[in-house]
């Protein structure tokens, strides 16, 4: 059987394609999950400056917990899609 590049390339590749959207979807979660966290670890500070009052512990659990929702598939799907392709690349696929 004949293998052309082109007809492994992820725009041909269904299983590549979902992965490829896959890796894009756990980039932006990734960021905004860290994001989340450096506004939670940035209200923190202020919180100790300012004394930890109602609303400012309010917004730093949500976002600690909106960060930790964000991030924990997000890191481990963005580790499955490196070791597919990484398997994948290894196969000759």
């Amino acid at each position: 059987m004949h293998h052309c590049s082109s007809v492994n390339s992820p725009s041909n590749d269904p299983v590549r394609e979902r992965r490829a959207r896959i890796a894009r979807w756990t980039l932006i979660a990734n960021r905004v999950g860290y994001l989340l966290f450096g506004l939670a670890i940035a209200l923190f500070v202020m919180a100790f400056a300012f004394g930890f009052k109602g609303p400012i512990v309010t917004a730093i659990t949500v976002s600690m917990v909106l960060g930790s929702i964000l991030l924990a598939p997000a890191i481990v799907l963005g580790y499955a899609v490196k070791a597919a392709e990484k398997d994948d690349t290894a196969r000759g696929l």
